[in-house]
């Protein structure tokens, strides 16, 4: 059996006030999710107080599974330190693989900011205030996406 070679992966990236904006290209995969993992993790750091990053997704020709786990692993990150994370100009591609893996509302929920964990006494809240008054534990059948 052949495999069809990566395209090659590109980063561009730029900040403005409040926001980071990552636009990507090529293959998400298992030869580029940690590209993708590192760029986020510098951002993190030297736009410290960062309240949005979005990444841009119109350039992307493929996501494999490495990179849906870089995905999942990029919305934790983010929604750790208190930023919104958006996926921007999403591929119909990657739309049929966030919704056939149940990831697209959890990548595209707005994240739990630090007064909202105090106050609910939780970890980060996975909606809005309706969440607040049920479990931590997702609805009878619907499992949380792990990576």
């Amino acid at each position: 059996m052949t495999s069809t070679p990566s395209a090659p992966f590109g980063l561009t990236y730029s900040a403005a006030h409040d926001t980071v904006r990552v636009e990507l290209s090529g293959d998400l995969d298992h030869l580029h999710a940690d590209l993708l993992l590192a760029a986020v993790d510098e951002a993190l750091t030297v736009h410290a107080g960062l309240g949005h990053l979005r990444l841009d997704c119109a350039g992307l020709s493929a996501v494999d599974s490495s990179g849906l786990a870089a995905l999942l692993m990029v919305r934790r990150r983010t929604g750790g330190a208190g930023a919104d994370l958006h996926l921007d100009a999403r591929t119909v591609q990657l739309d049929r693989l966030l919704e056939v893996t149940g990831t697209l509302e959890y990548l595209t929920a707005p994240a739990a900011r630090p007064q909202a964990r105090r106050r609910t006494g939780r970890g980060p809240a996975r909606g809005g205030p309706a969440d607040e008054n049920q479990s931590a534990a997702p609805p009878s059948g619907v499992a949380e996406p792990h990576v």
